[in-house]
């Protein structure tokens, strides 16, 4: 007998862990719009850490405006401002090349944040992008890395302009987020002072939990808030699991993975290194989470105690989860780390299309497994 559709089963909950990676999170936008048609699925929580808290927030607010096709909307709306934050994109719908899109000159490559930048120092940018796109991206990745060794952010911009307080003030209803009773939502920051990992949770969710989880500190001033300075949370948790194990009712918890863990080739030119080092430190907290979850289910088997009443309810919720993933893979890999900077349309419409594929094979290969078993076998990969 042939396995059964996630569309004629049972509903589902499931966790869903939302990582940052910049522009890369149009991909993780992707799998949500394939998720969010999937009525059997009822997401119970979200985890997201920088742009994978952009996502989350956007999936909150849309689900209380509209239910699934508001969440879809929402998320739509949320990226195509991602693309209009930069000057010179293609208009969103537009396809590249097609009649009426505008042509984006070489500096359009720029992060949308440099734009906040004093006017001097985005006319040098754009002055030094100039010639070609190709012969730009290496520039720009050079005279950013001069620039942020020289200069902070609060030199830079000393008026601490941020184009993302503006776009998700006007596409996230931070109300209904608060609001939000179809999920739980938990956003991570790193704590600036102590470099601990700060949890937001659902009643505490405003425009500035947001902007520092996602607040690069090359590129950002920290993030005021309640008096506390804090940054991406990416260093701390990215995203956090924990609060999704110990929180909410889901056995089944999703890692939607967009920061590659294994590369097949050593690094060796100067920015192939920093870009190796980048995604080793944001992929660092969540390997060192699913390192110790597998250690503890490996041991709760060790012990030969299924079942088992445990006194501490967290060894319980642990024994019974279940692991999935949904990772871009080498597409996404073999795009590189600059293009997380890349905020045409074209280019997070094509990573929208590479989540949409990515989570539709994965629910063709492993929807049924829901509520039976994990699919990710994260401990022969961190703990051998």
């Amino acid at each position: 007998m042939t396995s059964k559709s996630p569309g004629r089963r049972q509903r589902r909950p499931i966790d869903l862990a939302l990582q940052g990676g910049g522009a890369h999170g149009a991909f993780t936008w992707g799998v949500l719009d394939r998720l969010l048609e999937e009525h059997p699925l009822v997401i119970a929580g979200v985890s997201g850490t920088s742009a994978g808290a952009m996502n989350a927030v956007a999936l909150a607010s849309g689900l209380m405006e509209g239910g699934r096709d508001g969440a879809r909307a929402a998320l739509r709306r949320l990226w195509e401002g991602v693309a209009q934050r930069a000057p010179w994109q293609e208009g969103p719908g537009a396809a590249p090349g097609a009649p009426g899109a505008e042509a984006a000159p070489a500096g359009a490559s720029l992060s949308p944040w440099m734009f906040s930048w004093p006017a001097p120092a985005r006319a040098w940018a754009e002055a030094w992008t100039a010639p070609s796109q190709a012969w730009a991206r290496g520039v720009q990745g050079w005279w950013s890395d001069a620039i942020a060794r020289t200069w902070s952010p609060y030199q830079l911009n000393p008026l601490n302009l941020n184009p993302l307080r503006e776009l998700l003030a006007r596409t996230i209803d931070f109300d209904g987020v608060r609001r939000c009773d179809k999920l739980q939502l938990f956003i991570s920051a790193t704590h600036v002072r102590s470099g601990r990992l700060r949890i937001f949770r659902q009643q505490e969710m405003t425009a500035d939990v947001v902007l520092a989880s996602a607040c690069l500190p090359l590129l950002f001033q920290a993030v005021d808030i309640e008096g506390e300075a804090y940054w991406d949370g990416g260093f701390a948790g990215n995203p956090s699991l924990l609060p999704l194990i110990t929180e909410t009712p889901a056995d089944d918890l999703l890692l939607v993975q967009i920061n590659p863990h294994l590369r097949e080739s050593v690094p060796t030119t100067a920015r192939d290194i920093l870009d190796r080092m980048n995604e080793v430190t944001f992929n660092a907290s969540l390997l060192k989470e699913l390192r110790s979850i597998a250690l503890l289910q490996q041991l709760i088997q060790a012990e030969g105690r299924p079942g088992h009443q445990y006194r501490e309810r967290t060894f319980q919720r642990v024994e019974a989860l279940r692991v999935h993933r949904i990772d871009g893979g080498e597409p996404l890999a073999a795009l590189g780390a600059s293009s997380k900077l890349d905020t045409h349309w074209s280019f997070l419409s094509r990573l929208h299309g590479l989540g949409r594929d990515a989570a539709d094979r994965w629910l063709k290969a492993h929807g049924a497994d829901l509520g039976h078993r994990s699919t990710f076998d994260f401990g022969r990969d961190f703990l051998e």
